[in-house]
This record gives structure tokens, sequence and C-alpha cells, in this order.
């Protein structure tokens, strides 16, 4: 690993990475099998990611024909992985069990361990026979949309493919480690101006914020659309109040912290709703839902914006759901894409009926939608929410922040990279799209 490392760096061609031999075995951050039952009787809160998610050697793998070998040079954490690291809602090594059934290179993915990660930016160093648009020596971001091409369900949309699946969550060999094997139809060239770790924190969450708000699968954000955005400076809403800004739309951010609500509207969003400082409690308790809260929230939501929401953006589940089917406008769309809060959600249906409003669940990208996301962010109209970085020896740490929610943006975590700040390939471009708005969510 140390010779590809100092190949990379030194701006090695293609026939030199190639001709580096591939190491019999990496580093990794991964959960153990025999660790499934460790958590058992705590509840969520207390079930700690830093003594299930483990720093060691792994195999490598060889790779199936439509695959290449990716050195990464980082990742990022998301919530799936801390879902792993704790074994919840279900353990995962079920979803490598039955991908290791379906063919012989699916078999290499069912292990008593699970490496873990759905983001990576990094530098391709080896390619299967089949692969035909990329190349060794590629730098490149990895979309996390694993996809069965000779399923005719996945060929409309593969989003809906009968076996679709998320590469590191419910596939092995993820992107937290020095190596990982990805399908080609996974890649997309690295944005010339950012370092490693400011690309590698975008693939998931902006490619997820993208369909549900700008692509034909979802919410099909139009110019002037009031848009209600929870958690608007996490991971997937830092996204979302971009992209609703960039297309012509009106962002009305819940935070939950002043610092927060300032970093809001530093981005430029005007109408901010601090939900600890206005002390909304939608659940009076954990049976019954308070709808005065909710007639609250669309009567402060008014006095922001002038109307009703036309479009919610929706992820926490259980703790929000009720107040966002309520709080949508007439014939408004909730689109809703995970449930942090818990996924046993409630909402009184005659709001939603009798209004005609719809819920529309959104998962993920498609590789078009990832791929013109990243172009977003490759021009620079879209940035990275990158707001610290760790090494890969602290990645339990890094995913502990994440599931206590202390954190802002994105968690990257520096696998091959010696240090921030490298792969930085367009300085002038980083220049006139503004240091100050890529590094907009380090400086809190």
């Amino acid at each position: 690993m140390q010779a590809i490392l100092e190949a990379i760096q030194a701006g090695a061609n293609g026939d030199d990475l190639a001709n580096i031999p591939l190491p019999e075995s990496y580093r990794a951050a991964f959960v153990r099998k025999a660790d499934v039952g460790m958590f058992e009787g705590l509840d969520s809160p207390d079930k700690d990611p830093r003594k299930s998610l483990h720093i060691g050697e792994v195999a490598t793998p060889e790779i199936a024909p439509d695959e290449v070998v990716l050195a990464v040079m980082a990742s990022s954490i998301n919530f799936n992985t801390v879902w792993t690291s704790i074994f919840e809602p279900l353990p995962t090594f079920g979803f490598l069990s039955r991908l290791g059934k379906e063919s012989v290179w699916g078999t290499r993915h069912d292990q008593p361990f699970h490496v873990v990660g759905s983001d990576a930016s990094g530098v391709v160093i080896r390619t299967g026979s089949a692969v035909r648009n990329w190349k060794v020596g590629d730098k490149v971001v990895v979309h996390c949309n694993y996809v069965d091409d000779q399923d005719p369900s996945s060929h409309d949309d593969s989003m809906l493919g009968a076996n679709q699946r998320i590469w590191g969550f419910e596939s092995n060999y993820g992107g937290l480690a020095d190596l990982t094997i990805v399908k080609a139809n996974q890649l997309m060239p690295k944005p010339s101006h950012l370092s490693w770790e400011e690309s590698a924190v975008n693939g998931l969450c902006a490619s997820t914020s993208y369909r549900m708000l700008v692509g034909r699968h979802a919410a099909r954000m139009k110019q002037g659309d009031n848009v209600l955005i929870w958690g608007a400076t996490g991971g997937i809403g830092a996204y979302a109040v971009q992209l609703v800004l960039n297309g012509g739309g009106v962002p009305i951010g819940v935070v939950s912290s002043e610092r927060r609500a300032k970093l809001l509207q530093s981005m430029g969003c005007e109408h901010v709703i601090d939900r600890a400082a206005e002390g909304y409690r939608f659940w009076s308790d954990e049976h019954t839902q308070d709808e005065s809260e909710w007639r609250r929230l669309g009567k402060r939501i008014r006095s922001l914006s002038g109307d009703d929401p036309d479009i919610v953006f929706e992820h926490p589940g259980r703790s929000t759901m009720g107040a966002s089917v309520f709080v949508a406008k007439r014939g408004g769309t909730i689109v809703t894409c995970a449930a942090t809060s818990g996924y046993m959600i409630e909402y009184d249906n005659r709001h939603l009926w009798m209004k005609l409003k719809r819920i529309v669940s959104s998962h993920f990208a498609n590789y078009q939608e990832a791929w013109d996301m990243n172009r977003l962010i490759d021009r620079g109209a879209i940035q990275p929410v990158l707001s610290a970085c760790f090494p890969l020896t602290e990645v339990g740490e890094a995913a502990n922040q994440v599931h206590h929610n202390q954190h802002e943006g994105k968690l990257a975590v520096l696998c091959l990279a010696p240090s921030r700040d490298l792969g930085i390939d367009d300085p002038e471009k980083r220049a006139r799209i503004g240091e100050d708005r890529i590094r907009r969510f380090e400086v809190l």
C-alpha cells in the first residue's frame, strides 16, 4: 500500500500504477458477525460504534470483470454506517448472505466481517476485463448504487431494481478502507478543484438530495416553490438548501441551535426556524402527538415565506412526519428518504387525503442523477458540506458523533491520504469559486 500511495503522490501514470502488485490484504474498518449481540438490551443512544467498529487487515478480494480496484484516499460517515455499527434496525450480515447466494462473484461478500462505508474518492489501480470507460490512474468518486444490470427491473430506473443495493451497506468491501472494489457504473470523475476529503463527502448525501428535489422520480421542484427542509445543516439537508436556492426555490430551513441557524443564514437561506429556541414539542408523550404544535409550526412558516410549503423535505421520520403532513400545502408533496428518529411513523391521514397531499418515497439516486449532481459540484454550483475530518483509526469516534448528532454537514475520513488538502488539481478554479464558500462548514 505504501508503494501505491507514493506512486499516486508522485503523479504516476496508469502503466506505473498497474505494475505495482496489489497487496494480499489491506487496512479496513469493519464490524464482526461474532459481535452482533453485543448491544442486546441497550437503547439505541447507548449503543457505541467505537466498540463495534474495528480497524484491521482484510484479504484483498478478486475483482469481477465489471469492477475496478480503487485506492481509497478518503471516505465519509453516513447514517447507514452508524446503523451497521449498532446492528440496527437489523444486522447487515443478512444482506451479505443474500448477495452471496446470487452468483459466484456474490459469494465473495458473504464473510464473517463487513467492511463498511458508502462514499469514496480515490484512484483506479486495476480494471476488470469488461470495464470500458475507466482506466488505471483515473481520479474518481464513487456513488453507492449497487445494481444488477442483468435484471430487467433495473433498466427503467435502477433504483427500482428488484435486487438494488447500497454499496458498503448491503454489500461488503466498502469505502472506509485503503482499498475497495466497486462496479464500473459506480464511478464518476473527481471534481478537479476539491481535495480528496472534500470530494469524498458528497456522493451519497448530495445525490440523495438531488433525486428527492430535482429528479423526475420524486418532488420535481419548480422555480418559486417553498421547500421546508428538516435538519437543514445536516448531511442531506445542507445539499437540499443549496439545490433549492440554485433552482429558484425558497428554502425554509429547520435547525436545532443558534449556531446552526447562523450557518444556514450564511448559506443564503433567509427563512430559518430554530426548533430548539422556539420550543417545538410535536409529541406530548411517546404515544400522543400535539396538533397545536403542528398548527404553531404552520403559522410560523407562513409568517416567514407567506405560504405553506409546496414541498416538505422529510427525513427525521417518527419525530416530524405528523407535522410534515400537516404543514404541507394543499396538493403539496412530502418527500421522504429516511427515518433517523424512528421508522414507525404516525400522521393524521385526514390532512393527507382531504387536502390532496402526497407522500413520495425516495432512496438514494440512479447513476444519471448522481452524475448530474456530481457535475454541479464540479462546476462549483454546489459546495461540499465538510465540517471535520478524521483518520481511519478514529472512524468509531466519527460514527459516534453522527450517531448523536454532534456534527454539522458531513464528516470525512482520511484513508490512504496522509493529510488534508491533497488532490487539488485545479487551484485556479478553486480560487474562482472561493475558499470561503468551499470551506463554509468548517468555519463554525
